[in-house]
């Protein structure tokens, strides 16, 4: 499996939240409290917004994020209000940049923790639900970029819950199909530059760690006088915490999304939904 991290407020230097805590996302790359590795080499990606907006700025390699002299000299000079980072694990598929997450597609950045049970199962199935006009975007061979691809196709810039809560629901109607009985374990980060979704589900409903910062006096608790900063719109999203104090994190609850934006943020359901149809390979005209 893998870890991710999110940063939503005003803008911070990277390498506060990466490298400097006690427990931060480099740390965890080695030292995995809560993942099913302990270790998460396979990889590492970094997406992230500048303050003027557009698209996403990306760096992503095969190196280990633990071993990445360019990544430690990157993350102490770039400063960005929202940002994306994630370690891998793979679950089978290549160690190479283009399974690297985030996945982007304009604005879109996506990172997932997880798996697709049965994927190469399902594989061609899902890969041809995938709207033909996105199709060439797919340039990796992870069952998390089709789940990306899966979800734009289903509506995720109109609608991004909705749109991934339909992806979900094919790829479960797909996996009954093969007889898989728990096809869906994630958390996933979504954002658009403008806000931050983070979503925590699985069929089986056991799903991996997720955690959002609670008010920034919690932020500011983690130690670094650069966070000291840090107001009530400042949030940090993580697979695990970023420290041992208690009352900092709250776990998000399971089969939850949460939605941070500008003022008061969101929680919701999230609940898979079968999409009535598809955008057939060859005309773009939808089918079920």
């Amino acid at each position: 499996m893998c870890r991710w991290n999110a940063y939503y407020g005003q803008p911070l230097i990277i390498d506060e939240l990466l490298f400097q805590t006690e427990h931060g996302l480099i740390d965890q790359s080695l030292h995995s409290r809560m993942g099913v590795e302990t270790t998460n080499g396979d990889g590492f990606g970094l997406g992230w917004y500048g303050e003027l907006g557009g698209d996403p700025c990306r760096y992503r390699t095969v190196t280990p994020a633990w071993s990445d002299v360019n990544l430690r000299d990157m993350a102490s000079h770039i400063e960005s209000p929202l940002w994306l980072a994630h370690i891998r694990a793979t679950t089978g598929t290549p160690v190479q940049q283009t399974n690297c997450h985030p996945f982007q597609h304009g604005r879109w950045l996506f990172v997932h923790n997880g798996v697709i049970a049965g994927f190469q199962q399902m594989r061609r199935e899902l890969l041809l639900a995938v709207d033909p006009e996105l199709f060439d975007g797919i340039e990796g061979s992870t069952d998390s970029e089709v789940l990306f691809h899966l979800a734009l196709t289903f509506g995720l810039e109109q609608d991004p819950l909705g749109g991934l809560e339909r992806a979900v629901g094919l790829v479960e109607a797909t996996g009954r199909a093969h007889g898989i009985e728990h096809p869906v374990q994630m958390t996933i980060g979504i954002s658009d530059g403008e806000r931050l979704w983070a979503v925590r589900y699985s069929t089986e409903g056991h799903s991996r760690t997720l955690f959002i910062s609670q008010e920034a006096s919690a932020l500011r608790a983690l130690g670094n006088e650069r966070l000291e900063r840090l107001g009530d719109e400042d949030r940090a999203i993580v697979s695990e915490p970023l420290g041992d104090l208690e009352g900092v994190w709250l776990e998000i609850p399971e089969s939850s999304a949460v939605i941070v934006q500008p003022g008061p943020d969101e929680q919701r359901p999230f609940r898979p939904q079968e999409p009535e149809s598809v955008p057939t390979p060859k005309t773009g005209a939808t089918t079920w």
